[in-house]
């Protein structure tokens, strides 16, 4: 997941975060927990990071589910 664009999904919380990836691998969508980009924010954080064809599916997937998202950002 690297060399080309990719989504960066931020959370209010680790845990959020953290349920989040777990949710998502659980629906097929390939993403990884990353620390959040310092351009985003310079808080440490953790945030997921996914292609950009996965976003609409994760984002539908993280909506049903009922978690929290503070942004969602494609970065190169």
């Amino acid at each position: 997941m690297s060399g080309r664009e990719y989504v960066v999904i931020l959370f209010p919380g680790t845990s959020h975060a953290v349920r989040a990836e777990s949710l998502l691998i659980r629906a097929g969508v390939d993403c990884r927990l990353v620390p959040v980009p310092r351009q985003l924010s310079s808080d440490c954080g953790v945030s997921v990071r996914l292609q950009p064809e996965d976003e609409e599916r994760a984002l539908e997937v993280l909506a049903g589910a009922g978690v929290e998202i503070e942004g969602v950002h494609t970065l190169s």
